[in-house]
């Protein structure tokens, strides 16, 4: 029977989840404290009103607008801010949805990543929807060559700038502009392969040149091209996704159904937030990993108890 995890990243210096409820969570990223909407948080706060006054800046969205909104800046916030994890720097930026550019929950992933590339002299890792690059950029750093897809020239320039911040353009990074589907295939007919696949896939999204993608209908025929990328001794699969509306053991069943002639280890969960207030976990995100070998997602080493 599958279980599922609650995996919470290892505290960051520069980001910190102070509280969350009636909609909404504050949170600080490096000397800046930000509210922003959570629809999962319909707990009451554990903070006092006034102490949630006191953000810096307080993101509203636009009514009738999907998830475009206005920061709303009470004290002067410049147009972007250097922050520092994990030997990495990036820059967060205040965007018209909600978005910072950096999403702490995925760190929870990296100890996993960097046990399975440490298996491997230069593995080979394709990063899908990739957005601004930091487990790209955590990947490289730790030895492989990876190649990085998103259909955002934004995004792609955000990710490059955040490769200098970190100062790992010598490292072996493809930043490529494509649409993840008609790269995955011509990869295929390339016959290339790769000992690692990351994918963030969206609910909705449209490529470069418009091509539509729909998380509940393309995903699982996407993870099945995928698996034909794997190497003839591959090291994992890794699939987050910020969807409300599948569960993460449906990723796992995806995963499971795509991979039914490997050998492995299939783990599915919830990616959490924890509270400094009070200790108290906020959904973020959901996954599912498959592990080759002897390095199983390891879920429980950030665990909620």
């Amino acid at each position: 029977m599958a279980e599922l995890n609650l995996l919470a990243p290892p505290p960051w210096q520069e980001y910190e989840l102070i509280d969350s409820g009636n909609g909404a969570k504050l949170e600080r990223f490096g000397q800046y404290t930000l509210v922003r909407p959570e629809t999962q948080a319909i707990w009451s706060p554990n903070l006092s009103e006034r102490e949630w006054q006191r953000a810096d800046v307080v993101f509203e969205k636009l009514r009738g607008e999907d998830g475009v909104g206005l920061w709303h800046q009470r004290r002067p916030i410049p147009e972007q801010w250097l922050l520092h994890h994990d030997n990495l720097a990036f820059w967060a930026r205040l965007t018209p949805y909600r978005h910072t550019g950096v999403f702490p929950e995925h760190s929870a992933h990296w100890a996993w990543m960097r046990r399975q590339l440490a298996t491997r002299r230069q593995p080979r890792v394709l990063v899908l929807f990739g957005y601004t690059g930091l487990s790209s950029l955590e990947a490289t750093r730790v030895g492989a060559q990876v190649v990085h897809v998103d259909a955002s020239k934004p995004a792609l320039r955000w990710a490059q700038e955040n490769q200098q911040a970190s100062e790992l353009s010598d490292r072996p990074l493809r930043w490529l502009l494509d649409d993840v589907g008609k790269f995955v295939a011509r990869e295929i007919r390339r016959d290339r392969r790769y000992d690692l696949i990351l994918m963030d896939p969206p609910i909705f999204g449209r490529g470069p040149n418009g091509e539509l993608w729909r998380l509940n209908e393309q995903l699982p025929a996407l993870v099945r091209e995928c698996v034909k990328l794997l190497s003839d001794t591959p090291l994992g699969i890794l699939i987050s996704a910020y969807a409300t509306n599948i569960s993460a053991l449906t990723l796992q069943n995806v995963l499971d159904a795509a991979l039914t002639h490997l050998q492995g280890t299939t783990s599915a969960g919830e990616l959490v937030l924890r509270e400094s207030a009070s200790n108290r976990l906020l959904p973020a995100a959901i996954y599912a990993c498959w592990s080759s070998g002897g390095h199983p997602h390891q879920a429980q080493q950030h665990a909620a108890p």
